[in-house]
């Protein structure tokens, strides 16, 4: 298990010295775990001609059994040699980082830990720091551009502006901007706006994801959104500079113990590797368009 678990690594880091810091081992240890796994196996797994290794096609076809192989083996040993945890534990997630990667999360935490309940809060990142700032929730996830200290940033990823397939509303001045109210990415976004000297009125009145979704979809607005997010009825602007830049936005982590301290760390950990990859079977926000800004 170790060696499938460290070729897993390798194979979706790109190399051994940042696989073997996510694994916490030496770098001579996971090449020996690799060498090994070869021996056994009597076949090259990787290509090791460029200065970044590649997979073979033995490599390839290993890569999808060795992935299944290392969640069963986890799922097993979870089941069988823990303790048995009941409670519940609370975690928030901003509306536009809910999908794909939280239901698959929930998904695996529920496999581990099947008497345990899952409270889901989906709101704004400022809604949620508050609540977790009074203790009401065990983890959130957030989205912002300059995390609190004791956050730990799982993604980075830059924002764009989003508009209507094919639109013209980005093109008409004073642009019309459509977000909700408490939106993270309200502020940040205006500002861009004046500084390049754009006049902006704003198109809606609302607190409501789905209301500002549907006004951009009509072509009535335009608005913001982390790269990668936007959903299937919209699409990013490509506006050749005439839209100014808006920066990126952070994926940020915190926890904190309320009681269920195990449990709350192994549902970081889900996390964590949900969106540094090493889990192949969740989909990472950055492979996805199926995500809401």
């Amino acid at each position: 298990m170790t060696a499938l678990r460290s070729f897993v690594a390798v194979a979706d880091h790109g190399g051994v010295t940042r696989a073997a810091g996510l694994l916490n081992f030496t770098q001579s240890a996971v090449s020996m775990q690799l060498k090994r796994l070869e021996e056994t196996l009597d076949v090259a797994l990787f290509d090791r001609t460029n200065r970044r290794i590649a997979l073979t096609p033995s490599g390839e076809q290993l890569l999808g059994y060795a992935r299944r192989i290392v969640e069963l083996n986890d799922e097993a040993m979870s089941r069988l040699t823990s303790r048995v945890f009941e409670g519940e534990v609370t975690i928030g997630v901003p509306h536009d980082i809910v999908y794909p990667v939280i239901p698959r999360v929930l998904q695996r935490f529920n496999a581990e830990f099947p008497r345990m309940k899952v409270h889901l809060v989906s709101s704004y990142t400022s809604g949620l720091k508050a609540d977790f700032g009074r203790g009401e929730i065990d983890v959130i996830l957030t989205t912002e551009s300059n995390p609190d200290p004791e956050a730990e940033v799982l993604d980075e990823r830059p924002l764009c502006w989003i508009g209507a397939p094919s639109g013209n509303a980005w093109r008409q001045r004073p642009i019309r901007y459509a977000s909700a109210k408490t939106c993270i990415f309200r502020a940040g976004a205006i500002r861009a706006l004046e500084a390049a000297g754009i006049d902006w009125e704003s198109a809606v009145e609302t607190q409501q994801d789905r209301t500002v979704e549907a006004t951009i979809s009509a072509d009535l607005a335009i608005g913001a959104m982390i790269e990668g997010t936007e959903p299937l009825q919209l699409e990013r602007i490509h506006h050749n500079g005439d839209l100014p830049e808006l920066g990126s936005q952070k994926i940020c982590l915190y926890h904190q113990d309320r009681g269920a301290g195990e449990v709350v760390e192994r549902l970081t950990e889900i996390l964590r590797n949900a969106y540094t990859g090493i889990d192949g079977n969740i989909l990472p926000l950055t492979d996805s368009r199926r995500l809401r800004g």
